[in-house]
């Protein structure tokens, strides 16, 4: 382990990534338990309150997240310690805005309800790009642009071509198969040719009664593959995020605090 460590971490100089991937897991864990704990109304565990304004910790991310970063351009090629230090506090403080990712995007707390789950699926993503990012992988093929024969307007073409069929994907309503092909090009074919989901703007655009040239058949067929395949993933899902961050459907009652 030890050896794996060296070889594909220290000696690739990833170690900076290494210490803000682990501290964004960390962090999203442990900040995932105390909530649940002040949720439940458990000892000592409180929400943090100025007066009558409650602090989100949201607030204390962006004061890491800009410590970490700042800190890690005064440091970054004068010490690789003091760097991988700043990228971990950067890890946190990422960690704490991601896990409010919802309020940020619907400007009010939505933490314990349904929408509050998009920002386990930030989080989620976060981990899954920065891991990608630690095995080696670059997005859109641009680490290969030097060994292209054809010269670097070849690469470029490539890598635009990649963002293209990733943006497809995307539009089609295909988030992971759109984030993961930006690493591994072949399923941005796959997704960008299969058929769009039914809630995508790329079937409202394409299949819609609304569309231009409505194609109803197509519509159906993607209510179809929806019901059949889609929602088992999406309820499987959902399962896996209440076990990590807790159920979002609880009673009011139930709730002790303003979270």
């Amino acid at each position: 382990m030890g050896e794996w460590f060296q070889q594909r971490i220290i000696e690739t100089e990833r170690l900076p990534l290494f210490c803000f991937f682990v501290a964004l897991i960390v962090a999203f864990v442990f900040t995932r338990i105390n909530v649940r704990l002040i949720r439940a109304g458990v000892g000592w565990f409180r929400d943090v309150n100025v007066g009558e304004m409650h602090i989100h910790h949201m607030v204390f991310g962006v004061v890491l997240s800009l410590l970490g970063g700042v800190a890690g351009l005064l440091v970054s090629g004068v010490s690789d310690t003091w760097y991988a230090v700043t990228a971990a506090v950067f890890g946190v403080g990422a960690a704490l805005i991601l896990d409010e990712f919802a309020l940020i995007l619907h400007l009010h707390d939505v933490y314990w309800e349904e929408e509050g789950r998009t920002s386990v699926d930030a989080v989620f993503v976060a981990v899954a790009v920065t891991g990608l990012l630690l095995l080696g992988l670059r997005p859109l093929g641009w680490e290969d642009s030097g060994d292209t024969p054809q010269g670097p307007w070849a690469a470029v073409g490539l890598v635009v071509a990649n963002l293209v069929l990733a943006i497809v994907t995307l539009l089609k309503g295909k988030i992971w198969t759109g984030l993961v092909g930006l690493f591994l090009p072949f399923l941005l074919i796959v997704g960008a040719l299969r058929l769009a989901r039914p809630g995508s703007p790329w079937a409202h655009w394409f299949y819609a009664s609304t569309a231009r040239r409505p194609r109803p058949a197509l519509m159906a067929r993607a209510v179809r593959r929806e019901k059949r395949w889609r929602r088992p993933v999406i309820q499987a899902k959902i399962a896996f995020q209440e076990f990590v961050s807790g159920r979002h459907d609880l009673p009011s009652s139930r709730l002790r605090t303003r979270r």
